[in-house]
């Protein structure tokens, strides 16, 4: 490599070391999944008073830490978060209630909470929404990309979704940063809530639709804008792409035309290239 080139790869490294908050994401998410086993009783140390006061106490220690990475110093944060667990834990609890009332499949909290990633996802946003909230840099991003990595499903911490939320299976869902979602919507996997355009001048507008309270969306839809609103109670059909509003109760869906012939009517020559 040429002494040029080293010197821009030092400069590039140098301008970024200024920027650069250097979280353990390891550490990070570790506390993330032992914050979900200490709220949800998924161990043993929930079993015994006094090991749940020391679990959090450890959790607090170590959220003060991952605090001190992003560079934020202020104590009184680590309080005030765990302070706002009763709320989260509320919304959470009702998420998990909605899922067990809707979902056939669903026998019993123990099963949700141990094998449905769409719960886990809705946990990760409920705890990143309320860093967002809290203006802490870096942590929520990095908590809702391993939620993504993890479950598939990449919902913004900044975006605001309502009570008695459920993601049904949830491979491929996207929610975007200015996406407003109301009470006891339900979405099936492959949903995006995305933008008409991406420009970084709009950074600052409302980008992404709103969905109404009571809305079903169902799998692989597309509904994108700031000004796209669905409406109260409507039904949304698998594979539509929606760029306006749609009133509410309606019923929207993709007809296609399906053909089924027995192989000895079809005369046709087939040849697929996959």
């Amino acid at each position: 490599m040429s002494q040029t080139n080293s010197n821009s790869i030092i400069l590039f490294q140098k301008n970024l070391l200024e920027e650069r908050n250097f979280i353990d994401k390891s550490k990070a998410e570790n506390w993330l999944e032992q914050l979900f086993a200490w709220l949800f009783c998924t161990n043993q140390e929930c079993v015994d008073f006094d090991l749940f006061l020391q679990k959090e106490t450890q959790l607090k220690t170590d959220f003060e830490l991952i605090l001190s990475q992003v560079q934020v110093g202020d104590k009184d944060l680590v309080n005030d978060f765990f302070n706002s667990l009763l709320d989260i834990y509320t919304d959470l609890a009702s998420d998990l209630q909605a899922i067990l009332n809707f979902d056939p499949a669903a026998k019993s909290r123990s099963e949700i909470l141990l094998s449905y990633p769409g719960f886990f996802a809705i946990f990760v946003y409920r705890i990143a929404n309320k860093l967002w909230e809290f203006k802490i840099p870096v942590l929520p991003r990095v908590l809702s990309e391993y939620a993504h990595s993890k479950t598939g499903i990449d919902i913004h911490p900044a975006a605001t979704i309502g009570k008695q939320f459920f993601i049904d299976h949830g491979t491929g869902v996207v929610i975007g940063e200015t996406a407003k979602i109301g009470k006891n919507v339900k979405i099936y996997q492959g949903v995006t809530l995305g933008a008409l355009s991406v420009s970084k001048d709009k950074a600052n507008e409302k980008r992404h639709p709103t969905i109404e309270d009571d809305v079903i969306i169902y799998a692989n839809a597309t509904i994108l804008g700031g000004n796209t609103t669905i409406g109260k109670g409507a039904i949304i059909g698998g594979n539509v792409w929606i760029t306006e509003t749609i009133p509410a109760q309606s019923l929207v869906y993709h007809k296609s035309e399906i053909i089924v012939k027995t192989k000895i009517e079809n005369n046709e020559i087939l040849d697929f290239s996959i």
